[in-house]
């Protein structure tokens, strides 16, 4: 009887074995609050990738640490492709800044997909006298001011120091905030009245008059906003610089559930839809294969890591 009962057992455990993935819902785990681009984009590709893979997915938003709080427990969650990391280019910044984060950036997590990129925009309250990037400029030179960013090691937040503290030679308090979405109420209430932000929080507020974008971090004016000029044009050559939203899972997950993740991740990001919604907050449609996703998240890491060394930017 024990051996019939052993045999009904494995047979059990290879029909579960045998299962394809998923066969649950999947976490995705949102490195920073509600209101900010990953939110908006991880909640906008997650329904099309659950319909794919046929499971729910359920967004969990994990803020604090510049993304580093939700990346480290992901990074060290079981690697059975259930938990997913949402994160921003500060996954690319976090490992320099802090230093111990508590996981190899390299070694410890597979990239699934870049959903999206989208420059950074130096913008003012309404209410503030700088009508140019120049005019901010020679302000700080006179007056004691203060930046808005998303985080500590964002890049909208080294994209700042870069082109304040380098590049301009001028000093601008940077005043951190947890997330995009508490930062742009900042700087709607004038506290501070400045404020660097990857495009999606500040788009609406452009629009509707409240603030006044001053540039663009991207190689080429942005559709949506003609009018801002971009660094390059304003004499700070160099400076393309974009926040992205990313896809990563623990790094022991097999080959083949990352593959399933990624395709789910590119019929997503491709769909006509999702592609126009994602044009439509300043996004680059940018998800790929997983060796050129790898490849651009390792240059990621290079490329930050030696602007945080040239700023000398500290976590706060």
């Amino acid at each position: 009887m024990r051996r019939v009962l052993a045999f009904l057992a494995a047979i059990a455990s290879t029909v579960a074995l045998a299962q394809p993935y998923p066969t649950k819902p999947i976490r995705m785990v949102v490195a920073f609050p509600p209101g900010g681009p990953v939110d908006v984009v991880a909640r906008l590709i997650t329904p099309k990738m659950s319909e794919v893979l046929g499971q729910p997915i359920v967004v969990e938003n994990t803020g604090g640490g510049g993304g580093n709080i939700a990346a480290a427990r992901v990074a060290k969650s079981p690697a059975d492709g259930y938990t997913v990391l949402a994160h921003s280019s500060a996954y690319a910044v976090n490992p320099t800044l802090i230093g111990n984060i508590g996981f190899d950036a390299e070694k410890d997590m597979t990239a699934i997909a870049i959903a999206g990129r989208q420059p950074n925009l130096i913008f003012v309250h309404a209410d503030f006298p700088a009508k140019t990037l120049a005019e901010l400029i020679q302000r700080a030179k006179t007056e004691k001011l203060a930046f808005a960013s998303p985080s500590s090691g964002t890049t909208p937040h080294l994209t700042a120091e870069n082109l304040f503290k380098i590049r301009a030679k001028v000093d601008i308090t940077h005043v951190p905030f947890k997330g995009a979405g508490p930062a742009m109420n900042g700087v709607l209430s004038g506290q501070p009245p400045i404020g660097v932000l990857a495009g999606t929080a500040p788009m609406p507020h452009i629009k509707s008059g409240r603030i006044r974008a001053l540039a663009v971090s991207s190689a080429q004016r942005l559709a949506l906003l003609p009018d801002v000029p971009t660094l390059g044009e304003l004499g700070y050559p160099g400076m393309e610089d974009y926040t992205w939203v990313g896809l990563f899972v623990p790094s022991g997950v097999p080959a083949d559930i990352a593959q399933k993740l990624n395709d789910a991740a590119l019929k997503a990001a491709q769909t006509p839809e999702i592609k126009e919604r994602l044009e439509a907050l300043s996004f680059e449609p940018m998800a790929a294969p997983l060796k050129p996703t790898a490849d651009y998240v390792r240059a990621e890491l290079a490329k930050w890591s030696k602007v945080v060394r040239e700023t000398g930017a500290k976590p706060d």
